[in-house]
């Protein structure tokens, strides 16, 4: 990336910050809050999954069990055990890097579709876990009485109080993920992208960058889920299936594969896609809203795909 580009991401990660932080005097409505605040928590996950999928050409389809063991960790650790939920939040992460290093390690043995199909396997495998194991997560019916995070006697319990939490971490972890994609790392990740066996060639450890990412990922994600859990203070295993996985590629797709502002754009859009089908679909009898899904994320995959392959982000920077 050049030096000009560089910049143009920097005055807009600082005009964001602005909009940011002025949108709770501005925006009175709790509906609109909460789904910013959903954007925020998918636009983490999503980050997460464009630096796994954008820049290192990995595919995962088990992101949602990131999603899922960062809610359950700190929902459980806090609820049941009585940990203090950023203590929780914290052991929920580093809990999720671990497990994405152990299962990383013989996973990225393999590649393409065969890769896609061992991180689909291991999504499934934490969603039965967590539906099945009830006396921890509570099973289908879910846990109840996660606290909300807060500092001292300032508790993030409202919508307006949460929104200024979660953009906060967002635009430091985007403007972290940024600085990643700047750097040695980053230029090693594209070249992973471009081709493997020629970024062997010129000396990258393509094995052992790739694991490395697949953990970032899981980190960016773990931290939506956790925060997910305290914002609802309530979960149950529904969320974090299969179905959000596809959601969090859409978003990527969406938003354009290698960009980091397309995590938020993308993430922007499918949420509210997302949350036009809820109410549209009690209308539409016969089918449920998870069908109606599956057949606009497939025409919208295929449909960027063939017309908008750099998606939302390609337009906003050719605009």
């Amino acid at each position: 990336m050049t030096r000009p580009r560089v910049r143009l991401d920097l005055w807009v990660l600082v005009g964001l910050a602005v909009v940011v932080s002025a949108l709770p005097l501005v925006v009175r409505s709790g509906y609109l809050l909460g789904m910013l605040n959903f954007i925020g928590l998918n636009a983490i996950a999503a980050m997460g999954l464009t630096l796994l999928m954008g820049y290192a050409g990995q595919v995962s389809l088990g992101q949602a069990a990131f999603f899922g063991l960062g809610a359950y960790t700190s929902g459980i650790l806090t609820a049941t055990y009585g940990w203090n939920p950023w203590l929780a939040m914290g052991a929920a992460v580093l809990l999720s890097g671990c497990v994405a290093l152990l299962i990383g390690v013989p996973i990225f043995r393999l590649s393409g579709l065969l890769l896609a199909m061992a991180t689909l396997g291991f999504g499934i495998i934490v969603y039965y876990v967590l539906v099945n194991w009830s006396s921890l997560t509570g099973g289908p019916s879910g846990l109840t009485g996660i606290p909300p995070l807060a500092l001292g006697g300032f508790r993030f319990d409202q919508d307006s109080r949460f929104f200024s939490l979660v953009w906060a971490l967002l635009l430091l972890l985007l403007a972290l993920a940024l600085n990643v994609t700047e750097s040695r790392i980053g230029r090693a990740l594209r070249a992973i992208h471009g081709g493997e066996l020629a970024a062997q060639t010129a000396g990258v450890n393509t094995t052992w960058l790739k694991l490395q990412v697949f953990v970032v990922s899981a980190l960016y994600t773990a931290v939506a889920g956790s925060l997910y859990a305290h914002y609802l203070t309530f979960i149950n295993p529904s969320p974090f299936g299969f179905g959000y996985s596809i959601e969090l590629l859409v978003m990527v797709v969406l938003g354009g594969l290698r960009s980091l502002w397309g995590a938020l754009l993308g993430a922007g859009a499918v949420t509210v896609l997302v949350e036009l089908l809820r109410t549209v679909t009690p209308r539409l009898m016969g089918r449920t809203q998870a069908e109606y899904e599956i057949i606009l994320f497939g025409l919208l995959l295929m449909g960027f795909m063939i017309f908008m392959p750099r998606g939302l982000a390609g337009l906003a920077r050719r605009a």
